[in-house]
């Protein structure tokens, strides 16, 4: 064997001690001790079980929760019953929500099928049919192939969205939410932040009355906002309408309870105050390591730990989670965009179909009623739900439960006004999606050297996918840059590279 040149040795050894982002990278380099989630609703308590998954089992993971376990998925009991009073619906492409479904030994409750009408503020516009045929024709009457063409058009974004599984199964990630949409379509994809979904849909050919009569109660229905919102998050509302939505047997919330349990997260009750860059010499090798001390409050008192990496799962907007950043240099973004309130109203009671125009109200058949955006109005939709477990009586005895959404609390006299009669009522308050206001400019990703925001990607789209996506990337750039495998990270042209890969 011929003898090795000094400045061979040298370079073998400089490639031992540093990884190289080798696959050997990992045993070379310190393991996170503590991580620390903030919030425990789907981002955090996904983001816990992905953080377990990359991490192993010897790092400890804390999660911290100020409220309920589930956050914005969430019941309310209603007679005996519970029912959903957050985030209600899945679609059947939410691959992420299936598998974690699936894999926690969860139940899916499908959707019963429902018939729509579509309110003016005056009267229904449109009303579907228990006769499917009947609905197809009169939809093609009124709106023409509006229908047909706006299913291929949500089906061609879809196809570039679905790519992120396929990336995040091969453990890529991204730092930024942009970055993360370009990787799907390309400028197209990010162009859909830049302009409305109304801009987005006189683009492609919708008629002025579509948009009005049927796109615009579904936006309303899904995220209390009209055609002014950004047409990636427009897009994703339009599908809170197709075939084969889902939701958790027993309620969406109880998959968080059981991520959290999987994950063998702790689980802090209380409210983070602060949070603050320290550095520290490490005892083995000497070197200054960055560390963050979390400042919060619980029924112990104020109380302060210290973590290698931070995960923030949960609106930094100062009316949900108003947490102070401390001796950061460049400083944190300040978290000043408002959240769009949403009230959710479950009735158990009678509902007044003279109101919605009927003369007769025994002719009255509908189980949900979208409203369009019209001033005077003081709803966004009313629907009848049922129960969230499949063993529960489909209702209550008596008059069906409706569920309103409304951007304010209802009044007494507007409870009259849309119920003939009714048994109990029960109010729940959300700070439920980003006021969507194009062209979008999500916040970072990397707020600090080991500090990730997951709730950045809500400005983009906000719905329960979104953020088990968000959580699982987050989890991926937190391991890939603590190891530095930066070879996984915003990395070009994926979809050639897999083809390439397989």
């Amino acid at each position: 064997m011929p003898a090795q040149t000094p400045a061979a040795l040298l370079l073998l050894l400089l490639l031992a001690v540093r990884g190289g982002g080798a696959p050997g990278a990992e045993e070379t380099l310190r393991p996170p001790a503590r991580i620390g989630v903030i919030g425990a609703g789907i981002g955090g308590t996904s983001a816990a079980y992905f953080l377990r998954q990359k991490f192993g089992r010897d790092v400890l993971i804390d999660v911290f929760e100020r409220g309920e376990v589930g956050g914005r998925l969430a019941t309310l009991n209603v007679d005996g019953q519970d029912y959903e009073a957050g985030g209600s619906i899945l679609h059947p492409l939410n691959l992420h929500m299936k598998q974690l479904v699936k894999d926690q030994g969860l139940s899916a409750i499908q959707s019963q099928g429902e018939l729509l009408g579509f309110y003016n503020g005056e009267e229904l516009v449109f009303e579907e049919s228990s006769w499917y045929i009947w609905t197809f024709i009169k939809r093609l009457w009124y709106y023409g192939l509006n229908y047909l063409r706006m299913s291929t058009w949500i089906e061609e974004n879809l196809v570039n969205f679905m790519r992120i599984y396929h990336y995040q199964s091969h453990e890529y990630a991204f730092s930024s939410n942009e970055g993360l949409l370009h990787a799907l379509g390309g400028a197209s994809f990010t162009q859909l932040l830049n302009q409305t979904i109304g801009e987005a849909m006189q683009k492609a050919g919708f008629s002025p009355k579509f948009i009005s009569e049927i796109a615009v109660p579904i936006l309303e229905f899904c995220f209390g906002q009209g055609v002014d919102m950004n047409a990636f998050v427009g897009i994703i509302a339009l599908t809170g309408t197709d075939p084969g939505l889902w939701s958790v047997e027993g309620g969406n919330k109880l998959i968080c309870n059981e991520l959290l349990s999987t994950s063998e997260a702790r689980l802090i009750s209380g409210t983070v105050l602060s949070l603050e860059e320290k550095t520290q010499h490490n005892r083995r090798s000497g070197d200054l390591e960055k560390q963050y001390e979390v400042t919060y409050h619980s029924e112990s008192g104020l109380t302060t730990d210290v973590y290698d990496i931070i995960l923030i799962a949960t609106p930094l907007q100062p009316e949900i989670a108003n947490i102070a950043f401390h001796n950061f240099n460049p400083p944190i973004p300040e978290f000043s965009r408002h959240y769009h309130q949403t009230v959710t109203t479950l009735v158990h009671g009678h509902i007044n179909a003279t109101f919605f125009g009927y003369q007769d109200p025994s002719q009255f058949q509908l189980s949900s009623i979208f409203s369009m955006d019209y001033p005077k109005l003081f709803i966004n939709s009313i629907s009848i739900v049922s129960p969230v477990k499949k063993t529960a009586p489909k209702q209550p005895s008596g008059p069906p439960v409706w569920r309103v959404f409304s951007p304010e609390p209802l009044t007494k006299g507007q409870l009259s006004l849309l119920f003939s009669s009714y048994d109990s009522v029960f109010e729940k308050r959300w700070l439920a999606y980003p006021q969507y206001n194009p062209p979008e400019k999500s916040p970072p990703i990397i707020l600090h050297d080991q500090m990730y925001y997951l709730s950045g990607i809500e400005w983009t789209a906000s719905c329960i996918e979104m953020n088990v996506i968000a959580a699982k990337n987050a989890a991926l750039l937190a391991h890939h840059r603590w190891y530095k495998k930066l070879d996984k990270v915003d990395q070009e042209d994926l979809q050639e590279r897999l083809k390439t890969e397989l």
